[in-house]
């Protein structure tokens, strides 16, 4: 059977693919593999229970309470917030563990299940492996006064904003900002905190209704933010996804800052303050070579992980540094949170506006991105991508014309037969060029 987990929880369409007897399932399992501790202390186990507005969400919700009190465990049922929001109450809260109802960025017939340990962190793989292996396993429900009991938190968003906007330590007074909220879970408690630290606040994406989630709005679909910020003479444009655990943002001219920019820009923030342990940046293997070039020339080191926010958490927590992330606009700011958070890194962002008294588009120039162009390459044999002499010529030839100023990565695809041929340099013909070049290889080695 493959694997239950992937890189970030369980997941697949609602109803379907993630039922409401695998979320009760799951939810059981992970209350006996993740509370003994308690019970050996003669506590009552505790858990909270968030969710992204998807209608599923709803039947979602209620299976895995269910799971959860059958199996001995009190459940404080946060409502909808953001998926960063569940990771702080899991610590704020005391609780045991913590799980979110969320597909992120994924339309709304996905939905998934993550799950926090205590203090709000990640699962480690082994302790996936173990839920994983509980589920479906013959066991004893709670009964009579061991039943575990359900109440909701009524302050819960208001403790995950004091939290992002204490975490800033200045007014973003006198900016305007546009933010897209996805339609998702960020579409309250957005707003209010960047009004809170304040800003003034123009929305969108902010009416979910269950079945609008990420549909044309939110990081994954920046146009209508672009639209906006220009219409309204904004100063810049946030962008979240439907858990709001990335973030995006738009300068006043409509242009793009990445997720690699909005590192760069932080680094150099928490850099100048000494704030940036070891001074040191975490990013993934995808992120723009003009992010390392950008660093490299302000002392900064550079430790790559491969692609997912979860091994840019652990290469964190390993070293102890402060600032790690995506090119998708996952950031981890370890200082204030366990886990990505937009609503945290667009108030970091603005405050750096703020700050230096510069337009957020003189700030993106602290890194030149290079073109940077992807191709994906189906339909071949991507495990033999690693042993074919003919593939590394072609590559060690491609690497030896950019030198310096670009790079190749050759990156098979974990779950499908699929090669992704990724090529960087100065100009961007020259990376088309090299790419088409690299994917017909792969196409004739690999096929």
């Amino acid at each position: 059977m493959a694997r239950l987990f992937g890189t970030d929880g369980v997941r697949g369409v609602a109803g379907r693919d993630l039922t409401a007897t695998l979320a009760l399932d799951l939810a059981a399992a992970a209350a006996r593999v993740l509370t003994p501790e308690a019970r050996d202390e003669g506590a009552r186990p505790k858990a909270v229970v968030g969710r992204d507005p998807r209608a599923s969400g709803e039947f979602l919700e209620a299976a895995v309470v269910a799971g959860l009190a059958g199996a001995g465990v009190d459940v404080v049922r946060l409502g909808v917030l953001p998926t960063p929001a569940v990771a702080y109450l899991t610590a704020e809260l005391d609780a045991d563990f913590g799980v979110m109802l969320s597909a992120s960025h994924n339309p709304a017939p996905d939905n998934g299940i993550k799950i926090f340990g205590r203090g709000g962190q990640k699962l480690a793989d082994s302790a996936e492996d173990e839920i994983e292996e509980a589920v479906g396993v013959a066991h004893e429900d709670a009964v009579g006064a061991a039943v575990g009991r359900v109440t909701d938190a009524d302050d819960g968003a208001e403790r995950y904003i004091a939290h992002v906007v204490a975490s800033l330590g200045q007014s973003l007074n006198g900016l305007r900002v546009v933010v897209d909220c996805a339609n998702g879970a960020a579409s309250s408690v957005a707003p209010e905190a960047l009004r809170r630290a304040g800003a003034e606040v123009i929305t969108i994406g902010d009416a979910p209704d269950g079945l609008n989630i990420n549909e044309g709005c939110g990081s994954t679909h920046l146009e209508e933010l672009q639209e906006a910020v220009r219409r309204h003479g904004a100063d810049a444009g946030i962008a979240h996804d439907g858990d709001a655990d990335r973030c995006l943002a738009v300068a006043a001219d409509g242009s793009v800052v990445d997720g690699d920019q909005i590192l760069a820009i932080l680094a150099l923030e928490l850099q100048e303050s000494g704030r940036l342990a070891k001074d040191t940046l975490v990013v993934t293997v995808m992120s723009n070579l003009g992010l390392k070039l950008a660093m490299r020339e302000a002392g900064i080191t550079v430790v790559e992980t491969p692609v997912g926010d979860r091994y840019v958490l652990e290469a964190m927590r390993e070293g102890s540094f402060s600032l790690g992330g995506e090119q998708s606009g996952h950031v981890v700011l370890l200082d204030h949170a366990t886990t990505g958070d937009g609503l945290l890194t667009g108030l970091h962002l603005l405050g750096a506006m703020s700050r230096r008294g510069l337009a957020l588009g003189e700030l993106a120039k602290v890194m030149t991105r290079l073109p940077q162009v992807l191709i994906n390459v189906r339909g071949v044999d991507r495990t033999r991508a690693a042993t074919s002499r003919e593939l590394a010529a072609a590559v060690r030839e491609a690497e030896a014309e950019l030198g310096e100023s670009g790079r190749v990565l050759i990156r098979p695809s974990g779950t499908e037969p699929m090669v992704r041929v990724m090529v960087e340099a100065a100009a961007e013909p020259h990376a088309h060029e090299l790419a088409e070049r690299l994917a017909g290889v792969v196409r004739t080695t690999l096929g």
